[in-house]
């Protein structure tokens, strides 16, 4: 019995131990987004498309007329929907209830190719953009046929109960 305690004490304690706590890092370590931003610039041309898009995010949410609230994960999505066109995302910062900048996630443009995917996790456990947190991404492309879809997908439990939902980002251009 002693043996089966202590096999499964270490077995959980080396789960823990290989458990990644930053979601937002790559298999060597790296930031992701980081690991995306171009070397050069982008020229004017390659710019024919420009727009600035807002997107909500909830860090956590009142549950009961008590005002207790609930810490949520929030998932910030930025996907290009075109089979042949790449955008370039030259600003994706990250703004609190009061409109202060809390951080900048690129210094340099991400090239987004066609039909790829980039999201990056705001933890549970972080509370520095408040209730009326917002992502502000600026994004261009050489065609002006793109329609990325910009999305923050927040998740939460409360006892036993788990929730999510998403908003939608919007044009302020």
């Amino acid at each position: 019995m002693r043996i089966i305690l202590i096999s499964n004490f270490l077995f959980f304690t080396l789960l823990i131990a290989c458990h990644n706590p930053n979601p937002n890092l790559d298999e060597k370590g790296q930031d992701e987004l980081m690991v995306l931003e171009m070397k050069g610039k982008i020229s004017d041309n390659q710019q024919k498309y420009k727009d600035v898009i807002y997107i909500p995010i909830y860090s956590d949410i009142y549950i009961d007329q008590l005002n207790q609230n609930s810490l949520l994960a929030a998932t910030l999505s930025i996907r290009n929907t075109s089979f042949s066109d790449s955008i370039y995302i030259s600003k994706i910062d990250y703004y609190n209830t009061t409109g202060e900048l809390v951080k900048s996630y690129i210094d340099n443009f991400i090239s987004l190719k066609p039909m790829a995917t980039v999201n990056y996790v705001i933890q549970k456990e972080d509370i520095s953009g408040g209730q009326g947190a917002n992502f502000i991404v600026e994004l261009s492309s050489e065609s002006t046929n793109v329609r990325p879809l910009i999305q923050a997908i927040m998740i939460g439990e409360n006892g036993n109960k788990g929730f999510a939902f998403s908003t939608d980002g919007y044009s302020i251009k």
